[in-house]
């Protein structure tokens, strides 16, 4: 039975659509049939990372209406034969599509595919709701920015409010440089004020900027994003990675700082 996965956020910049598409990627290039599904109804830009937008013919819109079948408006992916799109409507109004008409679109397609990967539009609005319809499990993209973080931490509560089996978190655009000078909220703040289980981190690269404006994955190249999303592709998978074996002894070395944390609070009475 296919896996279906809603990619949110709440708030639009923190780098869904390209985690989407690597996500995609990388489960491809692992051998799944994927297929992604771009719900952003009016705003689509899935198609334009993939570099697969001069191939649109027909689109989501077009399948729910029955101008077309599912397989027709699907487009091949030009590098992997195993990953497909199917591309939102660009000039229809967010309303064209219902949750009852997707969920059963997504029902129909499963068969065919190991993991259906929904890009969800930012917002809790009509297209939010068509996107997590049909979806058993959501990844929450978030940046380690205080309005990014309050935004996922309603979606959240609201993927917890619809009853969503699984949520997994993945924080982008991480830089090093500002959260050692305290300019940027670590990754272990981050995962404590969402309390949701982490399954990756891509740090903030000019690279994934590049290889998206080319239509490219970023998930191909020998960077350490690159490294970041094969990763994230794996654990999505249950494929234990290098970075695995070696979390419990990070936890071991985190809990042991919050402990000293706290002995020293302690002791200074406050």
């Amino acid at each position: 039975m296919s896996e279906v996965i809603v990619v949110t956020s709440g708030k639009g910049g923190v780098g869904k659509t390209t985690t989407t598409a690597n996500i995609g990627y990388g489960l491809a290039r692992l051998g799944y049939k994927v297929l992604l599904i771009d719900t952003d109804i009016g705003l689509r830009n899935l198609d334009v990372v993939m570099g697969l937008d001069n191939r649109i013919v027909y689109n989501l819109v077009d399948v729910i209406e029955g101008s077309c079948r599912a397989r027709q408006a699907i487009i091949k992916d030009k590098i992997y034969d195993e990953l497909g799109l199917l591309p939102a409507a660009q000039t229809r109004d967010k309303t064209a599509v219902c949750p009852e008409q997707m969920k059963k679109l997504v029902d129909e397609l499963k068969p065919d595919y190991d993991y259906i990967i929904i890009d969800c539009p930012a917002g809790i609005e009509h297209g939010f709701k068509n996107a997590i319809a049909a979806a058993n499990r959501a990844i929450i993209v978030t940046t380690p920015e205080v309005s990014a973080i309050r935004d996922a931490d309603r979606i959240i509560g609201i993927l917890n409010a619809n009853e969503m089996p699984r949520v997994d978190l993945i924080i982008n655009k991480i830089r090093q440089d500002m959260v050692r000078r305290g300019d940027m909220m670590s990754v272990d703040d981050v995962v404590d004020i969402l309390s949701i289980n982490l399954i990756g981190t891509v740090y903030d690269d000019e690279e994934i900027v590049i290889s998206s404006n080319r239509g490219e994955p970023i998930i191909n190249s020998s960077s350490k994003s690159g490294k970041s999303y094969d990763y994230i592709a794996r654990r999505i998978a249950g494929i234990t990675t290098s970075k695995d074996k070696e979390q419990p002894f990070k936890i071991f070395k985190w809990l042991k700082k919050k402990e000293k944390n706290v002995h020293k609070i302690q002791s200074q009475g406050l």
